[in-house]
């Protein structure tokens, strides 16, 4: 027991909580996109980014509160720019997220004023402004959850909207959506404005939550969410939306713990990313290696009620 407690100490388990909850945000995103509207989206590296950029310049210009609103706006603008490659263009969803995310670079340089690292220790955020009023050290994870609650609150009701079941039925079957005279080119645009925004979201929350951002902090984002994403779907399994907004919540945290126990455990940084790639392999796995243990556990009985039949035969 001891040995756990210096492995997971208590400021270990609230980081993990506070980074699960702000990254949950990108796997609530990859939820949207990924799981409902059944498109890759790959946007989300450089609309992470671009999230972190917007809100560090604008809470560097002394509106913290604003830069939530502002990194909200700037990824439902990058989730559009996505959505008209795919629906007016005629790209593939795959390369209309890598042509977005490629041109993302540039973009977020320029938000950043040409500087590879934008710094905001000695400005307002809203981590700050919790400090002085909450206190203790518990304010970064009440503000998070916070967030996340008002989030999850706000997917659970809007997906059950009728442009929210809308946004469903396009990615179970985008024709017969179309023959019930929905446009789907409007539900997928209006999804993948909504999951960027939530991206662009947990990029400025980042950026306030370490001071500071850096041009280069959305590399591997999608592998993260999917991780996440996938983890929650294997524990909860299928539901209605608010169960399976739940799950994601919980997986995006459970990954944060599994990646602070390996940092606790003296993992090389260079090798995390390795660690998140296993996480991912195994969280995708996990459900087709159940359904084979499941079928062998059925043959080897049959077999063994066959083979008892010939004895007493």
């Amino acid at each position: 027991m001891s040995a756990l407690s210096n492995i997971f100490t208590m400021s270990i388990a609230l980081s993990a909580l506070e980074t699960g909850c702000i990254y949950a945000l990108v796997a609530l995103a990859l939820f949207i996109s990924f799981s409902l509207l059944n498109i890759a989206d790959l946007t989300t590296d450089g609309c992470y980014t671009l999230g972190c950029a917007v809100g560090a310049m604008v809470t560097l210009a002394g509106h913290p509160f604003l830069a939530l609103f502002a990194s909200l706006l700037a990824g439902a603008m990058a989730g559009y720019v996505t959505a008209f490659l795919q629906t007016k263009m005629g790209v593939e969803s795959i390369l209309a997220g890598i042509i977005v995310n490629t041109g993302l670079y540039t973009v977020n340089i320029m938000v950043m004023q040409f500087s590879s690292v934008v710094n905001i220790f000695n400005c307002d955020t809203i981590f700050r402004y919790a400090k002085e009023y909450i206190g203790g050290s518990w304010y970064k994870v009440i503000v998070v959850l916070t967030v996340i609650v008002i989030v999850a609150a706000f997917l659970a009701w809007f997906l059950n909207t009728r442009l929210g079941l809308s946004i469903r039925a396009t990615g179970d079957n985008a024709a017969m959506v179309k023959a019930s005279s929905i446009n789907p080119a409007f539900t997928i645009t209006v999804g993948l404005c909504v999951a960027n925004s939530l991206t662009g979201l947990a990029g400025c929350l980042l950026a306030q939550y370490q001071n500071s951002c850096d041009i280069n902090i959305g590399t591997g984002m999608v592998t993260i969410a999917l991780a996440s994403l996938i983890i929650g779907e294997t524990i909860i399994g299928k539901g209605g939306i608010l169960r399976r907004v739940i799950g994601v919540i919980l997986g995006s945290v459970l990954y944060r713990f599994i990646v602070a126990i390996a940092i606790r455990l003296h993992v090389p940084a260079e090798c995390l990313k390795l660690v998140s790639a296993i996480i991912v392999a195994i969280a995708i796995a996990t459900p087709y290696l159940k359904g084979k243990a499941g079928f062998w556990t059925i043959r080897l009985k049959k077999q063994h009620a066959v083979s008892k039949s010939g004895k007493n035969e």
